[in-house]
């Protein structure tokens, strides 16, 4: 059995994490963390659970941390970083839900975040834990860098067009939408019912977090710098992303879904539709996985991609136990066999 910790466990991604988790065959959680509700047992905080765990949140100390064969970090930005080296000295492989190891530059997350990165030396070996494109590295991992929701819409869209060199990597766009689990569990004006509901804006137009992590992706696959727009929305849905991909075509005669079923015919968690299909976020609510189409509208030279996830299950905590079943050499899929839930 693998020893897992979580260290944040009170916010949405962690409660997914152990919704997911309580339910793996080869998964024992030994430790779940929070600051704020030392004591008090999961299943009341989140009656969802009761019957699943007996676990209680604890202060996140080292010592206790240090038995486990694998930590989750589903805590704010900043969070894993204090602990990795200790946890990393200790043997302990590391999973980080949040954004501190997802960018390769430490002066690049200084100027996106902020702050100072306090292991700046950790983030070369950091593999981004997006399987579809790093499956080999994630093998061998010690600290993986869990992929934002909306990067991992946008570039599951793009990778294919890109790896193939079939569009001008100039002049992409992502125009993405999400629900306000989003925005994190906690309070705040712009995420009240009676902010979000019957409204949707788009948010951060002039640069968000997620762009640079986004780029430097699609920099990588692309093995030169791409140019992309990428703006994000506010939608009044509690769960999922919707990202409408456009690019310009260099070859238009290239025959678009084959080549989108091909790229992911093998893997487990990305479903190509048929032609002409429109996916919907609720199709994919509750289970990892992204649904996409591609259209060509009028025939033209433009290449419209619709991509679909829930930002908190192949968003956030159903890719992390994705990477750690890769890690640990377990089926890809184990735990994660869930069917969406409709309506």
């Amino acid at each position: 059995m693998i020893k897992v910790g979580i260290v944040g466990g009170t916010g949405y991604t962690g409660v997914e994490l152990l919704r997911l988790l309580v339910a793996h065959p080869e998964v024992k959680i030994e430790a779940i963390t929070s600051r704020s509700e030392v004591g008090v047992a999961v299943s009341v905080l989140f009656p969802n659970l009761r019957g699943r765990t007996n676990l209680c949140f604890t202060e996140p100390k080292l010592d206790a941390l240090t038995h486990c064969d694998v930590v989750f970090f589903a805590a704010p930005n900043g969070t894993a970083m204090g602990m990795a080296r200790a946890l990393l000295a200790a043997g302990v492989r590391i999973i980080d839900l949040a954004a501190d190891f997802r960018l390769r530059d430490a002066d690049t997350w200084l100027r996106w975040y902020g702050v100072l990165h306090s292991c700046p030396e950790l983030l070369a070996e950091a593999v981004y834990g997006l399987p579809e494109m790093n499956r080999a590295a994630l093998r061998n991992a010690r600290l993986v860098a869990n992929p934002g929701c909306y990067p991992t819409a946008v570039q599951l869209g793009f990778l294919p067009l890109i790896e193939q060199g079939l569009v001008d990597n100039q002049r992409l766009i992502a125009d993405a939408k999400s629900g306000v689990s989003g925005a994190g569990r906690k309070a705040e004006l712009g995420t009240l019912l009676c902010e979000v509901t019957e409204s949707t804006k788009a948010y951060a137009v002039p640069g968000h977090r997620h762009l640079p992590e986004i780029v430097q992706g699609l920099n990588r696959v692309a093995a030169s710098p791409v140019g992309l727009t990428f703006v994000p929305h506010l939608t009044p849905m509690v769960r999922g992303i919707e990202a409408t991909l456009y690019a310009v075509l260099r070859d238009v005669s290239v025959d678009l879904q084959a080549l989108y079923e091909t790229r992911y015919r093998d893997e487990p968690f990305v479903d190509v539709m048929p032609a002409g299909s429109h996916p919907e976020t609720r199709s994919v609510r509750g289970a990892n996985t992204c649904r996409l189409a591609i259209h060509r509208p009028q025939g033209g030279d433009t290449v419209v991609v619709l991509s679909v996830i829930d930002n908190l299950v192949k968003g956030a905590a159903g890719q992390a136990i994705q990477n750690m079943n890769l890690m640990f050499g377990l089926a890809e899929t184990l735990g994660l066999q869930s069917i969406a839930i409709l309506p």
